[in-house]
Order: C-alpha cells, then sequence, then structure tokens
C-alpha cells in the first residue's frame, strides 16, 4: 500500500476525518463474509432437520440481531469463533419472555430480522414481540403481515397505533397453514423472501405471487431460492412475479459464506479514485450477489477489472477520479450500490444518470434524498429525480457528510474523502451494521503495508 492521509484524525466524538489518498492505493482485501448469505443461512439452519454450521460468517450487528432473534424462538446458535454452530429451534415448542411475558426480538436497523423472523415467530407456540431503532418504524413491513394473516398467522400491528409497522406481536399457533398469497414487493424484494424462506414448514408450504411494480434487488430473491434448493427444498416459479415452496423438511447444511460483495464497493471505488489497485480476494466465479455488478459499473465508468488467481482486481484509470466517467445506468436490480456509484458520478469527469431506484427511498434512509443533499453540501451537482439521481461534473470541496446512520451513506463519504480534502464523515460507526471496525481498516489501507495510519 503506498499512499498517505491528509486528515487522519477525528475532530469529534461523532465525526471521522476520513483519510485522502495522495498517491495510488495499491491493497489486497479480504473482506467479511457476506450479510444477506449469513442471515439466510441462520434462518434456515434454525428451520432445518439437524444441526449446522455457518462457516465463516459474518460478525456485525445485523448478523448477531438474527442470531439473538432466533434464539428468542429457542434455536441454538453459537457465535464465539468465526464458523458459527445452530442447533434448530423446535417447530411447534413454546416460548416465553421474561417474567413469563412475550419473548422480544429486536430488530435494530436489520431489515432482514424484521422481515424474515416473523413468519418463524408464527411456528413457535406463544407471544412474539418485536421491535426496533425508532427509524425502523418508518420500514414498510406492512405486506409482509399482511400476508402472514392470510397464511393462518394470528399479530397484532395496531396496538401503539401504527398498522402496518413496527412494534408488532405475534401470537404463535406452533403451525402455520400456508397456501396461496398476493403481495405488492415493489418496495422490498425482502417481502418475497421472507415468506419463501420459511415457507416449506407451513403445513401446505406457500405460494407467493407478487401484484405491482417490478420487484427491486431480484437477486436477492434468487439467492434465496438458490439456498432453498440445495437444502433440498422444491422451489418453482417464474423468477420474478411468482414462487411455489412445497411443504417438507429443510435439510441440514453446512454453509460457506461468500464475502461479502456489496462491502466490496468503498474498497474498488478506492482503487478508482487514487488511480490505484485494490484487489478483493476469493471473489466468487458465480454467485447471486447484487454486488458482483460492480465488475462491469467500474469497467464502464474506466476501470480496468480482472480476475486473478487471489481473486478480483480493480485498476483505476492513471488520472484516477478525475480520468472516471460517468454513467446512465437503470441500478434497480442493484440498489445497494447507488451510494458508492453516486459517490463515484460525483467525482467523474462526465454526467450521470442514475435510474431505477426509488425503493432505495424506504432503506436506512431515503438514500436518494439523502445522497442529494450530502454531496452537493461538499459541491456536488446532483439532481434528485424521483427514481433517481442526475449528477453533473462539479468540483468538490470538504465539510462534513451525513450518513443518517446507514452504512452505506458512510461508504459514499469515505469514497469521496478518498478523493476530496478534509471530507469528515459523521457517526462512522454505522458501518459496524456489516463490518466491524471499518474505519480502522479503511485508515490502514493509507498508511505503510503495516497497516499504520500515518
Amino acid at each position: 500500500m503506498s499512499a498517505t492521509t491528509s486528515a487522519a484524525s477525528p475532530t469529534g466524538s461523532d465525526l471521522w476525518a476520513a483519510p485522502t489518498a495522495t498517491a495510488p492505493v495499491e491493497a489486497r482485501v479480504r473482506l467479511p463474509g457476506s450479510k444477506s448469505i449469513t442471515n439466510r443461512a441462520l434462518v434456515l439452519a434454525a428451520l432445518a432437520d439437524g444441526p449446522s454450521v455457518v462457516r465463516r460468517a459474518l460478525r456485525s450487528r445485523d448478523t448477531e440481531l438474527m442470531a439473538a432473534a432466533l434464539r428468542t424462538l429457542g434455536a441454538e446458535v453459537d457465535t464465539a469463533g468465526e464458523d458459527w454452530r445452530v442447533t434448530p429451534l423446535s417447530v411447534g415448542a413454546g416460548v416465553t419472555g421474561d417474567a413469563g411475558g412475550p419473548a422480544a426480538v429486536d430488530c435494530g436497523l436489520a431489515g432482514t430480522v424484521m422481515r424474515f423472523v416473523p413468519p418463524l415467530a408464527g411456528l413457535v407456540a406463544g407471544d412474539v414481540a418485536f421491535d426496533g431503532d425508532p427509524h425502523m418504524r418508518n420500514r414498510p413491513i406492512g405486506e409482509v403481515l399482511t400476508a402472514l394473516r392470510g397464511l393462518g398467522v394470528d399479530l397484532d400491528d395496531a396496538g401503539a397505533g401504527h398498522p402496518g409497522a413496527l412494534p408488532f406481536v405475534v401470537h404463535g399457533t406452533g403451525a402455520v397453514a400456508g397456501g396461496a398469497v398476493v403481495v405488492d414487493a415493489s418496495a422490498s424484494s425482502q417481502f418475497v423472501s421472507a415468506l419463501l424462506l420459511a415457507g416449506a414448514r407451513f403445513t401446505d408450504g406457500v405460494e407467493v405471487r407478487h401484484d405491482g411494480d417490478p420487484i427491486p434487488s431480484l437477486p436477492h430473491i434468487e439467492m434465496t431460492v438458490a439456498m432453498l434448493r440445495e437444502r433440498g427444498v422444491v422451489v418453482e416459479g417464474d423468477g420474478s412475479t411468482r414462487w411455489t415452496v412445497a411443504p417438507g423438511p429443510i435439510a441440514a447444511r453446512d454453509e460457506s459464506v461468500e464475502p461479502d460483495l456489496s462491502n466490496a464497493a468503498p474498497f474498488l471505488a478506492l482503487a478508482a479514485v487514487s488511480g490505484g489497485s485494490v484487489i478483493v480476494e476469493d471473489w466468487p466465479e458465480q454467485t447471486t450477489q447484487a454486488g458482483d455488478a460492480l465488475r462491469d459499473l467500474l469497467s464502464r465508468m474506466g476501470c480496468t477489472v480482472e480476475r486473478v488467481p487471489a481473486g478480483l482486481r480493480v485498476i483505476g484509470p492513471d488520472g484516477g477520479h478525475r480520468d472516471l466517467r460517468g454513467l446512465e445506468v437503470d441500478l434497480h436490480d442493484v440498489g445497494e450500490l447507488t451510494p458508492a456509484i453516486a459517490a463515484l458520478c460525483a467525482l467523474a469527469s462526465t454526467p450521470s444518470l442514475l435510474t431505477g431506484i426509488g425503493h432505495i427511498r424506504a432503506h436506512e434512509t431515503d438514500r436518494l434524498a439523502a445522497l442529494a443533499h450530502e454531496l452537493n453540501a461538499l459541491g456536488a451537482a446532483v439532481e434528485e429525480l424521483p427514481d433517481g439521481l442526475r449528477i453533473r461534473p462539479a468540483t468538490l470541496h470538504g465539510g462534513v457528510f451525513g450518513t443518517y446512520a446507514d452504512h452505506r451513506m458512510a461508504h459514499a463519504g469515505v469514497i469521496v474523502g478518498a478523493a476530496v480534502p478534509e471530507v469528515r464523515v459523521e457517526n462512522i460507526a454505522t458501518t459496524s451494521k456489516t463490518f466491524t471496525d471499518f474505519a480502522g481498516f479503511w485508515g490502514g489501507l493509507f498508511g505503510d503495508h503495516t497497516g499504520r495510519r500515518d
């Protein structure tokens, strides 16, 4: 690694001075495991017909919340080592919380916990209360709750006066009838995955039909289907509007978690903005992860993208961000990459148009509004559109970059900071959602080969 930092120390408890590359960064990165795969593997292991191991599990706030939620329902999840061992819950068993009250699931800011765990709660006997961080009460869950009612699950989402949102209580009876249900999953592919993951343990299985605008992030549903089939579950359908899961056992299977390819975005972007070279180790030859789209996106922006024995290497253009080309692209299926790509486009030399991503307004924050506001505050020329962003070349300057407790927004901030001096990222700790000690790891890429920050 051959770069230095222009601003390396925090300026306050909530502001982190993002390091700026003053030379091309040369780095080799081993990423933590995929959050999407880890949490799906944990859910399936909790429903399986025997114990299993999730190897190289991601250790982050979201995955630890998932492990805790599954323990609440009666599964044993040993997270002491790198490989997490799961003994499944007993379908039909009773659960209670402290002092005999409802068992409690903390969703934090994890959409996968809020959406994937309620169907499992119907399979145990007892009340299970769901709540999370304040912002989670704004994230959509109503379609899943309505679908669960249609499948025979008794639940109460009106107790706090906010139907279709957190908090809610599932009154589990130990069994879910299942059957056919129609959902509008245009706000989140997780609505479909939530029902498919548990569907094999419903008495009649489940048939999910989507009725609405195209589903965003379809690769995440493809991931769910692939993982179910790997465990012997029969899944049929057209892959975009209809899925049927046959009732039956879910075979125990040890899962080796792939690197989180969406988390690769800031690291590969670092090669792009510095004119350097970054290798992400163990990039899979075939994957359903949305982050794999980075190969094509960065190539179109002017980077050299190549597979090497160690994984995937991205080499930035000689002039770094000054030679980056803008993009005109529909990111509908890979919306989680938008913050990193928008940051790169704000640094590029030609205009960009990012479309098909209106659904990311309902993520940890309204990412379109947040990106437009924060990038413009640093001198960018970003126009917020109903379903995307129009970005024109501009000269950026330092300042504070807000994250809204959103790890992907923090990624956008550090990418800009790698090219623009004196960028301070607010609440960098929010990156722990998917990457423990991201700030220390990121800063180490700008020092010498020992990982020390200058």
